[in-house]
């Protein structure tokens, strides 16, 4: 009876429950491990209807021999996104600047025609042809040709001229298909009508060699489909300035990379940047009312709560003034440190120059800062980039234009007329009048040391355009020589 009355009142023993132990399954696991994205991958170009006659697309697209699951087993998360979506990216100002940049800066000064041998002799011809190159608007052209480079890899500009024997070019299919030889004969005294520049979406190479690498031809289009028109080659003048591979050259319709593409992961990293900040500033303080939910949470419909809620709100700014219950709420507030955002921004916006090798000034409008900060030194360096895309793009068909516009204009090509790019960095007044006296302090020291007569001195200075004395004779005639004023006394 004592036993059972101390078990009655002895305290319960607590009765110890271990932890469920967390258990995630297989099944889980390899779900959690499975990266699921969408895989993009080279596939045959297709252009748009009508830019290949409808009873030749068969054989046309048959020629893409391109071995596309050889090409797509070495995938780098790189493909060719298709004019539509190229054309799409252009009416981004990221993307369009950069291209628009580009063209405009390599056609801003443009060319300057010379003569091998004396110019006298050349000045009429070449004077005619600088006004048949501003009728035509072959600055203008090219301006477009290198923008469509950009936007889409490709520009292309056809020449249209009229038949040896008369007649548009364009109105006759097999002399538009037909080999355009650059002689007289071919050629005529003002058969040239002008240039067109043409969109790479409208156009589709017709036939290629792809058999015989050891041929001149090889990759290479001998004519394109111009909206169901047959053309050949060698009447488009065509822009690539950065060419893919053989095997990557039907996907992308024998175009280039554009630049477009290539900024694409700067430009939508600097975009996700910028939201990310906007977004950041725009919600920088987080404030909060601490009340009682107890109904809410219960599950009952509390229509004062919301109403408490829209309150705090509409009360919610710098300018009202915000009561809270002393006893039921407490109110707090929390804000996020801005500091830094301001170099992540601008972090994300020099990548975007850094691609397509345009100083900041150029393409933002921003001007360094911190000491002695200057652009000079980029700018130079863009410039010099910008010659050798001139020189590497540009050179070839100027070179066919020149030919094409003196045999329309002349009935013959001049070979000692040629042109130079013009110098795009262009010195401001003290660096031409530094060296304008440098050149001035040399020329004495050769003269006193009798290497050269002031007679060449004064050539030289009259063929600089930057002395100042251009205007004068090379050569002094004897009694033309000024006099000594002394000894004239």
């Amino acid at each position: 009876m004592i036993r059972w009355l101390k078990g009655l009142f002895a305290k319960p023993v607590p009765v110890v429950v271990e932890p469920k132990r967390m258990s995630i399954s297989t099944m889980a696991m390899e779900r959690a491990r499975r990266k699921e994205s969408v895989v993009e991958q080279f596939m045959p170009y297709t252009p748009p209807p009508g830019v290949i006659p409808e009873g030749q697309r068969k054989s046309a697209m048959a020629m893409d021999s391109t071995p596309y699951d050889f090409v797509n087993n070495a995938f780098v998360n790189n493909y060719f996104p298709g004019y539509q979506y190229l054309a799409m990216l252009a009416q981004l100002p990221e993307y369009r600047k950069m291209s628009e940049v580009i063209a405009k800066e390599m056609t801003r000064k443009w060319i300057k025609f010379r003569s091998k041998g004396d110019d006298d002799d050349k000045a009429d011809k070449i004077a005619l042809i600088q006004t048949a190159f501003e009728k035509y608007k072959i600055q203008d052209l090219f301006r477009k040709a290198a923008e469509l480079d950009g936007f889409y890899g490709r520009g292309q500009i056809y020449i249209d001229l009229d038949k040896p024997s008369g007649g548009k070019a364009t109105d006759d299919p097999a002399e538009l298909g037909s080999l355009l030889l650059i002689n007289k004969a071919k050629i005529k005294k003002g058969s040239l009508r002008g240039f067109v520049a043409i969109e790479p979406v409208w156009t589709y190479p017709s036939n290629y060699n792809t058999t015989q690498p050891l041929a001149a031809n090889y990759y290479k289009p001998h004519s394109w489909f111009v909206m169901g028109q047959t053309v050949h080659a060698s009447r488009l003048l065509t822009f690539i300035s950065r060419e893919v591979p053989d095997l990557l050259k039907a996907a992308y319709n024998f175009g280039g990379l554009s630049m477009s593409q290539m900024a694409q992961p700067y430009v939508q990293n600097w975009l996700r940047t910028r939201d990310s900040v906007s977004d950041v500033v725009h919600s920088f303080s987080t404030s909060g009312l601490k009340t009682n939910m107890s109904s809410v949470l219960s599950g009952t419909d509390d229509a004062q709560f919301a109403n408490r809620a829209q309150l705090f709100n509409t009360l919610r700014d710098n300018k009202g003034l915000m009561l809270i219950d002393q006893d039921s709420e407490e109110f707090f507030q929390f804000n996020v440190p801005l500091g830094s955002l301001d170099k992540l921004q601008a972090q994300a916006q020099e990548q975007m120059s850094a691609v397509s090798s345009i100083p900041l000034v150029k393409l933002l409008g921003i001007t360094p800062s911190g000491l002695n900060a200057s652009a000079d030194g980029e700018i130079q360096v863009f410039y010099d980039h910008l010659h050798s895309m001139q020189e590497a793009l540009f050179t070839d068909p100027l070179n066919k234009v020149l030919q094409i516009i003196q045999l329309s204009e002349f009935g013959e090509i001049d070979e000692d007329i040629t042109y130079d790019f013009e110098t795009l960095y262009g010195l401001d007044d003290v660096e031409k009048a530094t060296i304008r006296k440098t050149n001035a302090e040399t020329g004495q020291i050769l003269i006193d040391a009798g290497a050269i007569s002031p007679d060449e001195e004064r050539t030289r200075v009259a063929a600089d355009p930057d002395s100042g004395y251009d205007s004068i004779e090379g050569e002094l005639e004897l009694d033309d020589v000024p006099e000594d004023e002394d000894k004239a006394a």
